[in-house]
C-alpha cells in the first residue's frame, strides 16, 4: 500500500499527524552534491505555516525544518533525505468532542471505516498540517529543475472573483489573491467569516513557466493525469482543468485549433515547451459552527495552500524530468 508515497524516480514518503510529536518526510532520487539553502527552505515553509496570517488558523507554529539525513555540509549526499517539523503548538483538548462526531466531508467517518481506529487530533493524518511534508520535498525538487518557474494565485474566493488575465510572477499579494488592490476586502471578509464560525472555497491557477518539451508519456502517464493526481492528492481540492478547462465543452475544433496554447502546453499528453497552465477548484472547509469556533480552523485554505500546490507541481515536473532523462539515456 502506498498510500503515503508519491513519485517513480523523485519519491516521497510523508509521515506524521497533526498533533503528533512531528511531521516530516523522506526523500529519495536526489543527485549528490546539490547546494542545499536552509533560508530558502524555511521561506517556503513560512508561506505555509500557521499562524503567519490574521485570517488563518489561530495555532502558531514556527514550522522549523530539521534535516535528519542526506545533506551534509549544505550539500545533498545522494542519499535519502529525511526532514522533520516538530508540533509545538498542540491543543488537543479542543477536539475532545470530534472523538465520538464525525465531521461531514472530512476524513472522521470514512478513517473509522477503513481502519477501524484514528487519532481524532486535528484530523490526525488527514489534516492539512501533513501538507508542510509536501513543501519540504517541493523545495528538494526545485534543486533539479532550477530553471522553470512555479508561480499559484488565487483566482476566486467566494464572490470575490477576477480574470485570470491578471496572472503575474510579480504579484506581491499577502493573501495570493490575482487582484493585489483587494487584499483589505478579503481579508476583512475571511475575519468576518472567522468570527462566526462559517467558511469559504474558491479556485486557484497554477502556471508553470520554462518547462521543457516531452515530460510526459502517450498514454497512461500522460502530463496533464500525473499533475492531476498530485492536485487531487492536495485535501479540499475538488476539481482541475488545463487550458480552456470547461470551455472545451463548447469551443469549435476549428476555434481550439488555432491557437496550441488553448492546450496548455500539454498535447497528446506530452509537454510542448510553452507555458502549462491549469485551475483547481477548492471546497469550503468542512468545520463550521461551533467546532469552528472551539477548535483553531482555517476559514478558508486557499491562502495556505498555494506553496502547497506549486510544491506538488515541482515534484512532479522533477520526476517527469529524471525519467525523460532516463529514458534519453
Amino acid at each position: 500500500m502506498r498510500g503515503n508515497s508519491f513519485g517513480q524516480l523523485f519519491t516521497i514518503t510523508t509521515f506524521g499527524e497533526s498533533h503528533g510529536e512531528a511531521l516530516g518526510v523522506v526523500i529519495d532520487g536526489i543527485s549528490a552534491g546539490l547546494s542545499v539553502d536552509l533560508n530558502e527552505l524555511q521561506n517556503q515553509l513560512d508561506r505555509r505555516r500557521p499562524g503567519r496570517l490574521e485570517v488563518s488558523t489561530s495555532r502558531n507554529e514556527a514550522d522549523k525544518a530539521e534535516i535528519l539525513s542526506g545533506v551534509f555540509d549544505s550539500k545533498t549526499l545522494g542519499t535519502p533525505i529525511c526532514v522533520i517539523v516538530r508540533n509545538t503548538n498542540q491543543k488537543s483538548k479542543d477536539y475532545d468532542s470530534l472523538k465520538t462526531q464525525y465531521r461531514p466531508g472530512h476524513a472522521d467517518q470514512t478513517t473509522m471505516d477503513k481502519f477501524g481506529y484514528r487519532d481524532h487530533r486535528g484530523g490526525g493524518r488527514a489534516s492539512g498540517r501533513e501538507t508542510l511534508a509536501r513543501v519540504i520535498a517541493g523545495y528538494f525538487a526545485s534543486l533539479l529543475i532550477p530553471n522553470i518557474k512555479f508561480k499559484a494565485l488565487i483566482t476566486q474566493i467566494a464572490n470575490f472573483k477576477e480574470s485570470e488575465s491578471l496572472f503575474s510572477f510579480d504579484n506581491k499579494s499577502v493573501i495570493g489573491f490575482i487582484d493585489e488592490s483587494k487584499d483589505q476586502e478579503i481579508k476583512d471578509y475571511l475575519l468576518d467569516l472567522k468570527s462566526k464560525g462559517e467558511s469559504a472555497g474558491g479556485k486557484v491557477r497554477c502556471v508553470i513557466q520554462g518547462c521543457p518539451k516531452g515530460l510526459g508519456e502517450p498514454v497512461f502517464a500522460k502530463l496533464k493525469s500525473e499533475l492531476s493526481s498530485a492536485m487531487l492528492g492536495i485535501g479540499s481540492c475538488m476539481g482541475i482543468s488545463f487550458g480552456l478547462g470547461e470551455h472545451f465543452a463548447s469551443t469549435l475544433g476549428t476555434q481550439i485549433s488555432q491557437d496550441s496554447k488553448n492546450f496548455s502546453g500539454i498535447e497528446g499528453g506530452i509537454s510542448n515547451g510553452e507555458d502549462i497552465y491549469f485551475d483547481l477548484v477548492f471546497k469550503a472547509p468542512s468545520t463550521v459552527g461551533e467546532k469552528a469556533l472551539e477548535g483553531r480552523h482555517d476559514p478558508c485554505i486557499l491562502p495556505r495552500v498555494l506553496p502547497v500546490v506549486e510544491s506538488m507541481a515541482k515534484i512532479v515536473i522533477a520526476d517527469q524530468f529524471l525519467r525523460q532523462n532516463a529514458f534519453q539515456n
